[in-house]
């Protein structure tokens, strides 16, 4: 949840260090710090944003070339200066930054202060780096020794960087179930919980494994030991990220950028892998276990948020396309209740960055089991992607902002793509509708294209719904899944209530809570259940809701009761979430900025949640 990065080599750290922390404010914003070294080590930080720290430091010459980064998401402990990171050891002499939860710290703290040893914050990092300490001076070890000893001590995921005052030409580093990223410079070393503090300065990685500890040396370079000490040849790899995908582009917010950027992302998400002039779709994953796919009596999607909203619109595509049951799980869910998980079972992971924490965890579960693991995910050397048996990439480059846009739009399209392969392979779709569906599905980028056009109608339906507290989203088959999504992006930044719901089961519930001051978002692009929706619409308005109508081209009836219409490109039913949850990201994004709110930074939310 909180974003890490470090410097050692010949630059001054300080910029390296505040440039990255920019880069990943996204990963947590409660509080910030940086730990520089020379002869010294000076310590700032600071609650609030990176510019706060900023302004706190102001403008003094600061010339050291080695230091620590961190910008936070509280977990324990709330945002205060003291509990933000770095933190020092008793003695004074190591530093740590820390992503991760350590889940024994009570006890780990109980036997330091039996130990003489005082804390200054309530954070486990703190405890975390006190135990090092105390390996450390028991012991008389170096660091990346005491470290390795106390690493067997601690329970809970980790992603940290420690350096020693005594010893400033070396940083070390360690990961187990929290992502670490190594950049190799010339003569300069980085570490980034993600690639973006690293890529302005070089594209070659390492993405380092669990149980990893690296030691970034001034004048020896990096070294990658094992739990067992054992030295590794780690695969350094070229990361094609631009550092123009990391900036605004002139939008006033990455999130609007992120929407806008959807025909291009969707687009490239098909490349290679649909043609519609030759009449095919490949997923080269999914070709590598096409029996096992083929010959799968069951799917069960795993995903959390906004990708378990993809997986139910997944459900919907492979049983309708290839005539197999799906679960829907949330991974969180999944991992606990001890599932029924069979050999053969495909359990397909959803994840933008790759590294969720509850998903993850769900995946080594049921890996133990024999299952075939299958991810969709965005970030590429992510946790997820390796640890899968296959899987496909959604291309969608860089998502910063904390609602997830194009992620989302991705997912569903990869989804979409595997449904169409699954069904052709096992003959569940007659030629004709498969030649069909792929010719629908490539026109999508351009029908996003059209779609962003109603963003000037939506701003002003946005106005309109500024001042409401609450809200109700409707959709039947494809588009309920549609519906939560709608309903959790309002939520994420515009922070008003609002809820999904099949628009059925309206009637036994929430139709209690229709007045003149619930809006009620019905996404009626559905053919198969237009008159339905348009029953349900007619319900809300006896009941004097406010109605924002979201329909396909040509749909005169249902105008003729809304109070707002938004009309979409018609496309095949099973690709038309793709187009109608556009309007709805367009709407809580304009919500949100007429209230107030930071859209790309939601309060009490970060991008990548990989603790528990």
């Amino acid at each position: 949840m909180c974003g890490i990065v470090g410097y050692i080599g010949h630059r001054p750290a300080y910029q390296v260090l505040m440039q990255g922390l920019k880069q990943l404010e996204y990963r947590g914003y409660d509080s910030a710090g940086v730990a520089l070294l020379n002869s010294t080590m000076t310590l700032f930080k600071k609650k609030g944003k990176v510019s706060q720290l900023e302004d706190f430091i102001g403008d003094q010459k600061l010339t050291a070339t080695a230091g620590m980064g961190h910008t936070r998401w509280a977990t324990h402990g709330e945002p205060n200066d003291i509990n933000a990171h770095p933190h020092v050891s008793n003695n004074g002499n190591l530093v740590m930054i820390h992503n991760g939860i350590i889940e024994n710290y009570s006890v780990l703290k109980e036997a330091l202060l039996r130990n003489g040893f005082t804390f200054k914050s309530e954070t486990d990092t703190e405890v975390f780096l006190n135990l090092i300490e105390a390996f450390q001076d028991k012991e008389n070890l170096d660091l990346p020794e005491a470290l390795s000893l106390a690493l067997d001590k601690v329970v809970g995921a980790y992603a940290i960087v420690i350096a020693d005052k005594r010893n400033p030409d070396v940083l070390v580093a360690a990961r187990k179930q929290s992502p670490l990223v190594v950049g190799m410079g010339e003569n300069e070393y980085f570490i980034g919980s993600d690639a973006t503090p690293i890529v302005r300065y070089t594209n070659k990685v390492i993405y380092m494994k669990d149980d990893e500890i690296a030691i970034l040396d001034r004048h020896n370079g990096v070294t990658i030991k094992n739990s067992k000490n054992q030295v590794q040849k780690p695969r350094i790899e070229e990361i094609s990220l631009k550092i123009e995908e990391l900036e605004k582009g002139g939008y006033e917010h990455f999130m609007l950028k992120e929407i806008h950027q959807q025909p291009q992302t969707v687009s490239d998400c098909m490349r290679g892998r649909l043609n519609d002039v030759e009449g095919w779709v490949k997923l080269g994953g999914m070709e590598e276990y096409a029996v096992q796919f083929e010959n799968a009596q069951r799917i069960i999607i795993a995903g959390c948020g906004t990708s378990w909203h993809a997986g139910l619109i997944g459900e919907y595509l492979f049983e309708d396309l290839a005539r197999v049951p799906v679960e829907v799980e949330y991974a969180s869910e999944l991992r606990y209740r001890n599932p029924v998980i069979r050999e053969g079972d495909i359990v397909m992971a959803i994840s933008q960055s790759g590294e969720t924490a509850d998903t993850l965890a769900a995946l080594e579960h049921v890996k133990s089991k024999g299952a075939i693991i299958y991810g969709v995910v965005n970030a590429v050397g992510s946790s997820i992607a390796r640890l899968t048996d296959a899987g496909s990439y959604i291309h969608s480059g860089p998502e910063i902002g904390v609602a997830s846009t194009k992620a989302f739009t991705g997912q569903v399209t990869l989804l979409s793509m595997a449904a169409l392969w699954l069904g052709h392979r096992k003959g569940t779709l007659s030629h004709s509708r498969y030649r069909n569906l792929i010719s629908e599905l490539a026109k999508i980028p351009e029908q996003i294209a059209e779609t962003l056009k109603v963003e000037d109608q939506i701003k002003y339906i946005a106005s309109e719904m500024t001042d409401y507290n609450n809200s109700l989203y409707l959709g039947r088959g494809y588009n309920f899944p549609v519906a939560l999504e709608g309903a959790l992006k309002l939520k994420e930044i515009s922070y008003i209530h609002a809820e999904g719901y099949p628009a059925a089961e309206m009637k036994h519930g929430p139709i209690a809570l229709i007045d003149e001051h619930m809006p009620v978002v019905v996404l009626a692009t559905n053919q198969s259940a237009y008159d339905k929706l348009l029953s349900n619409i007619m319900e809300v308005k006896a009941r004097k809701g406010t109605v924002i109508a979201i329909v396909s081209n040509g749909a005169k009836e249902i105008r003729k009761f809304a109070d707002h219409v938004i009309e979409i490109p018609t496309t095949a039913e099973p690709f038309s979430p793709l187009l109608s949850v556009i309007p709805t990201q367009l709407l809580s994004y304009h919500i949100a900025r007429l209230r107030g709110c930071n859209v790309d930074q939601p309060r009490n939310l970060a991008k990548s949640v990989t603790v528990e």
